[in-house]
């Protein structure tokens, strides 16, 4: 039974006014309630248990029309904070075990979360009702909200996940590429733990984990995902200037400076979970194929005129002439910026796979070309949790992560110009930035002696430092590879 019907039916008119303009929008016309659910009907109605027992199942039908995708564009700024609170009671009072509904009550914790009534609000710990637990404003203000509601008992196990969240916050701010943050696997990750809560999602505890680690993670995604499609656009018009049209090949489908215009990303954030996650997954790898420097395709004039000096005796074509020798692009510091930051994105991208790679198995980095083999030492350096020290334990470890990302970089530039020998221009790219590279190794045989001069020689670094050494060796084979091949060109 219902303790408070006119309580419940105020409660479901507001729901229902809301997801009618909603689909109302999205249809492109009016959608009309029945008619003694009008709110008129509701106003002048004498039974209000029968016009309740008429509204749940309308409601319900209008809730299953409606997606998480449609409620997060209909939860604009300017949107009542009493229609979303009353969105979320709704939803705690009338919860199911679909994810749809989990999904659409943190959506709505969210917003509450991101718009409170007075700016600031969340901004300072409370303690509880009974003066003793200590809060934070926004699930105080949550039970005020839920109050009426029945909340779920929030087992131990549950406690323990809410835990996880923090850390992984503090993993995705230290992201600075969008393709190594899709690479990380934690969305995913995310989505699991919040299916593992089952009904403590409608716990406020719960809620009032999750909304700010959605608004701050949802800042960050979006801030990656936009330098990323920013880059791709870059791209797609200096290629376009130089009378190219296909950027790359996705999934065996040729990506064109056409579709790079057309790509919208306030419309990729608005579409559904599962469809825009494959879309940012595409954005991703698209991102990392420009980064490697595809083969440029350029566009053919139609009937080019012949010059006359390229007919020999006979009308025969005369033979192309020779390409000229390859002049390396002077090491400038514009470029060398460019790849300290390819060589970061690199860094971070390895040290993501051997954190949550099998142990068994993280001394084995899967690269495009390649697998990376790491020594016991660089899986220690990139599992450490101590490099931001000021140590020479932290100084070893940071110049074992440069040894090796140098290695990665210069093998994928060396496997890029192997495939590059049918396009002189593309070929020189790379060239380019084997040269960059080169020229960067060499400089770190003197920077090694320097940290051995400056840490000395104790017991505890030793076994440490006798690895700079090993790393050194293989970069020093790769420095000598690639200086052979654009020799050899």
């Amino acid at each position: 039974m219902v303790e408070d019907p006119k309580w419940e039916l105020a409660l479901l008119a507001t729901v229902q006014g809301f997801y009618q303009r909603l689909l109302s929008e999205r249809l492109g016309g009016e959608l009309p309630a029945p008619a003694e659910l009008a709110p008129e009907s509701i106003r002048h109605a004498d039974d209000v248990r029968s016009i309740l027992d008429r509204m749940h199942p309308w409601i319900k039908l209008l809730d299953m029309a409606i997606t998480p995708a449609m409620l997060r564009l209909g939860i604009h700024e300017d949107l009542d904070p009493e229609v979303a609170e009353a969105l979320l009671r709704y939803f705690a009072r009338h919860r199911d075990d679909s994810s749809s509904n989990r999904d659409k009550t943190d959506l709505v914790a969210t917003f509450l979360y991101r718009h409170p009534r007075v700016p600031g609000q969340w901004e300072r710990r409370g303690y509880g009702l009974d003066g003793s637990i200590p809060l934070s404003p926004f699930e105080i203000a949550l039970l005020e909200i839920l109050s009426e509601s029945d909340v779920p008992v929030l087992p131990d196990e549950h406690v323990q996940l809410l835990r996880e969240f923090g850390p992984l916050l503090d993993q995705a701010n230290r992201f600075q590429d969008f393709s190594a943050l899709m690479d990380s696997g934690m969305i995913p990750r995310v989505r699991e733990l919040k299916a593992s809560l089952g009904e403590s999602i409608y716990h406020p505890g719960v809620l009032a984990t999750l909304a700010p680690y959605n608004s701050a993670f949802g800042d960050r995604f979006h801030t990656l995902f936009a330098a990323a499609t920013k880059e791709i656009k870059d791209f797609a018009r200096q290629l376009e200037e130089l009378g190219g049209s296909i950027l790359s090949t996705i999934d065996g489908v040729e990506v064109t400076v056409e579709h790079v215009a057309a790509l919208n990303e306030r419309n990729l954030l608005k579409v559904d979970y599962v469809t825009a996650l494959d879309k940012f997954r595409r954005v991703s790898r698209l991102k990392k194929e420009l980064e490697r420097r595809p083969p440029i395709r350029r566009a053919h004039p139609s009937s080019p005129a012949r010059p006359a000096h390229a007919v020999g005796a006979g009308g025969a074509a005369a033979a192309p002439a020779p390409d000229r020798k390859y002049v390396p692009a002077a090491v400038t510091p514009q470029a060398l910026s460019l790849e300290e930051a390819k060589l970061r994105r690199v860094e971070e991208s390895i040290r993501i796979f051997v954190r949550v790679a099998d142990p068994k198995f993280r001394q084995i980095v899967p690269m495009r070309y390649f697998n990376l083999m790491l020594s016991p030492a660089e899986v220690d350096a990139y599992t450490a949790d101590y490099l931001e020290e000021v140590s020479p334990r932290a100084d070893v470890g940071r110049m074992l992560l440069r040894i090796v990302a140098l290695t990665a970089r210069m093998t994928t530039e060396i496997e890029e110009l192997k495939r590059s020998q049918d396009s002189r221009s593309i070929w020189k790219l790379h060239a380019d930035s084997l040269v960059i590279l080169v020229d960067m190794a060499q400089r770190l045989p003197e920077a090694v002696d320097r940290l051995a001069t400056t840490i000395g020689n104790p017991p505890d670094m030793q076994a440490r430092s006798n690895a700079l050494p090993i790393s050194l060796k293989k970069l020093r084979e790769r420095s000598t590879q690639a200086v052979n091949l654009i020799a050899g060109s």
